[in-house]
């Protein structure tokens, strides 16, 4: 932890405040979000299907009008969104707590999520630049504060909300505007080398730039290739859970299983990342590493599978081993396999954009990936039911595994061929 304390100072004071500005902002989000479904269904008493509305509009706002918020932020620069976003989330927390109205809420709902759009490529676009060099050093010190603040925010969500769930929304609201202030007073203007221009003193159409990022054909295909990343991710909310519930039952131990789940999770990034990525970085290349990660991710469902070759125990301590271990061991892999590939991938992103139009590259690169969550969701949703439904216990681990290969093999075939160290070419003079 010492060391970790001294590689954030060594940095310049704005990559710092970044980083704390990224726990903060996780703070408060965590605190709020896992416990609105509950809000809105039980306080409110709101419908299944309103209650999926409003969440739904929340998500499709942030992943939709993530290429937007990285266009304004190459245009206007760094800070100014990354201050909107902040300034937006606090209206919007604070209306969720205040609000009854269904139209109220969908619009709070909705400007949370383009909140998030608007300071997410700006801020990774702003420490991409100012850390220069130590590009993939920072960015495993980031995500570092990034999962403290996802293990924090549901705790102390969880106590404000047994208060209220309103405190909870006016308390986060609150840590938003206090953000603001602070970047505003102390976050020093920042933006890109080629601000939203043509590098000769004129001004790019957006549509101009759009189709420039586009026709970078290996960021594209990166992009496509790191979906599996956030897929496999994304099952310690999805698959993992389930999992433990199927077996463990939904009572006390599941509940405490699923937590535990959680902070084994967070607590091993936040132990090991900085640790790893000196590890990778002295020993592999960048495509290298990212090819390990996708392998490990992929590899992190194993023991689950393995798992389904056992005899289900029908009570004691054999069924609750069965029901706790295998997942555990699955997050603990696919937080190691994270930790190795996360820092790499948004230094690739930068070195694919050609340090030009960071921030929109960041913006395509979220959407790209928030639409492969949602299908890759939707499938192992899918995979789920059918293998209860057929009795093949093994079909979604057989498929999350195979997807974590294709994806790794995909990676180490665009390191192989050079596309993951070449830049965009230098856009085209438009001719009249």
């Amino acid at each position: 932890m010492k060391g970790t304390i001294a590689q954030v100072r060594s940095y310049d004071r704005s990559v710092q405040l970044l980083f704390a500005n990224q726990f903060t902002i996780n703070l408060g989000f965590y605190m709020l979000m896992p416990y609105l479904a509950q809000h809105l269904s039980g306080s409110l008493g709101l419908a299944g299907w309103l209650v999926g509305l409003v969440l739904g509009v929340r998500n499709f706002s942030q992943q939709g009008m993530f290429l937007i918020g990285g266009t304004l932020a190459d245009r206007f620069g760094y800070k100014p969104l990354i201050v909107a976003g902040c300034v937006l989330r606090t209206v919007g927390f604070a209306t969720l707590g205040l609000v009854d109205s269904v139209a109220a809420l969908i619009a709070a709902s909705a400007a949370t999520g383009f909140a998030g759009a608007l300071f997410n490529p700006a801020v990774r676009a702003y420490l991409a630049a100012d850390a220069g060099e130590r590009r993939v050093e920072a960015f495993a010190l980031f995500n570092v504060f990034y999962q403290a603040g996802i293990l924090l925010g549901p705790l102390v969500g969880m106590l404000l909300t047994g208060v209220d769930f309103r405190v909870t929304c006016l308390v986060s609201a609150a840590i938003f505007g206090l953000l603001s202030v602070v970047q505003i007073r102390a976050l020093p203007a920042r933006r890109g080398d080629d601000p939203a221009g043509d590098g000769a003193g004129g001004r790019e159409s957006v549509l101009a730039q759009w189709r420039g990022v586009i026709a970078n054909r290996a960021f594209l295909l990166f992009s496509t290739a790191m979906i599996g990343s956030y897929v496999l991710s994304f099952q310690v909310y999805l698959a993992l859970p389930l999992e433990v519930r199927r077996l463990g039952g939904g009572g006390e131990f599941g509940t405490v299983a699923v937590a535990l789940l959680f902070a084994a999770s967070g607590l091993t990034t936040i132990l090991c990342q900085t640790r790893v990525t000196a590890w990778c970085k002295e020993h592999l290349e960048p495509g290298r590493a990212l090819a390990w990660g996708l392998l490990i991710m992929g590899a992190a469902f194993i023991p689950l599978l393995a798992a389904t070759a056992v005899p289900v125990p029908d009570d004691g301590i054999g069924r609750w081993l069965l029901a706790a271990v295998p997942p555990m061991l699955a997050a603990l892999m696919l937080a190691l396999g994270t930790m190795i590939a996360y820092p790499f991938e948004m230094d690739t992103i930068v070195r694919l954009s050609g340090d030009r139009l960071v921030a929109t590259h960041y913006g395509l690169y979220n959407t790209i990936c928030g639409i492969g969550i949602t299908l890759g969701n939707l499938l192992t949703g899918a995979a789920l039911d059918a293998a209860r439904a057929a009795g093949m216990s093994a079909l979604p681990w057989l498929a999350l595994l195979g997807l974590g290969l294709a994806c790794s093999a995909s990676l180490y075939g665009l390191h192989r061929t050079g596309r993951l160290t070449r830049p965009a070419p230098e856009p085209q003079p438009a001719t009249a």
